[in-house]
């Protein structure tokens, strides 16, 4: 395999806080031309045989993956696992407790929005949940939209549920240390998400690729679907300075919300190394 591959090694299923199914999904990603697919859901693991046996279906190869929330710099960081052991102890051990905190922080969200006039915000939000262990701002972002209080999701995250906003309550997630090490100890590879996503200065991502990359990660998203085109560059050279994989990945939710659709991502840059390198023999070929 090379980088002129269609792969897509980001997306979220009902499981956690997508709107389709595994199958569902893997349908979409192979009528697009995905040839290489990963279901990363939110601190769980638990739809990788569903996404597994959809990709065969589909006749399409497999990587099991999941998306960790990290707490850095008093940051959520997401570390995206790929290629790992779905049925590791210390792994599923570890996302239990991570998607612990979940709960307390739903109703504490809930408790603001009502403070600022939004009633039943977390019934609303539960509307939307397929697991209730994973509510997230993404479900209270839907019962905003459903009732009109914002016209869509960009609005509900302009005026709700971040930093200084109604409805957003703080959580400490797992450390980094911890979130790379469950991953490599289940014999899979760790991706830093999406990185220009966080608000870092200069000096706090340097610390965050560092870290990273001394507990043993070894790649990061450089093409995704929040990311420009200038920050493909600048991404894919920093997973040169740093000797990183370079992975794709569309972040896909749903077809109504996700901004760029299962495939359709350019492709890697030539002169990166592929994280599906790395993997090739944790590849489920259909």
């Amino acid at each position: 395999m090379t980088t002129y591959l269609n792969a897509d090694l980001h997306c979220h299923s009902i499981v956690s806080d997508g709107t389709l199914t595994p199958p569902e999904l893997a349908a979409r990603a192979r009528a697009n031309g995905v040839e290489l697919w990963a279901l990363t859901d939110h601190d769980e693991i638990g739809g990788q045989k569903q996404a597994a046996a959809a990709a065969r279906a589909e006749g399409m190869a497999y990587l099991t993956g999941v998306e960790i929330s990290v707490t850095f710099a008093n940051e959520t960081v997401h570390i995206v696992g790929l290629g790992f052991d779905a049925d590791n102890a210390a792994l599923e051990q570890g996302l239990a407790e991570t998607r612990g905190g979940r709960g307390p922080r739903a109703v504490e969200m809930a408790r603001q929005l009502e403070l600022a006039g939004i009633p039943g915000s977390y019934e609303g939000a539960l509307r939307y949940v397929g697991n209730p262990a994973l509510i997230s701002r993404t479900h209270f972002a839907r019962f905003l939209v459903e009732t009109k209080v914002c016209r869509d999701m960009g609005e509900v995250f302009r005026k709700y549920l971040t930093e200084g906003k109604p409805g957003f309550a703080p959580h400490r997630w797992a450390r980094l240390q911890d979130a790379v090490q469950w991953i490599t100890a289940a014999g899979g590879v760790a991706v830093i998400a999406h990185p220009a996503r966080y608000r870092f200065s200069a000096n706090e991502e340097y610390a965050l690729f560092s870290e990273f990359k001394a507990h043993g990660g070894q790649g990061v998203e450089v093409v995704t679907g929040s990311h420009t085109n200038a920050e493909y560059i600048t991404y894919g050279s920093m997973a040169q300075e740093f000797g990183l994989a370079a992975s794709r990945g569309s972040d896909f939710h749903s077809p109504h919300e996700s901004r760029t659709d299962l495939g359709a991502l350019p492709l890697l840059p030539g002169t990166l190394t592929p994280v599906w390198e790395l993997l090739a023999e944790r590849i489920q070929q259909p």
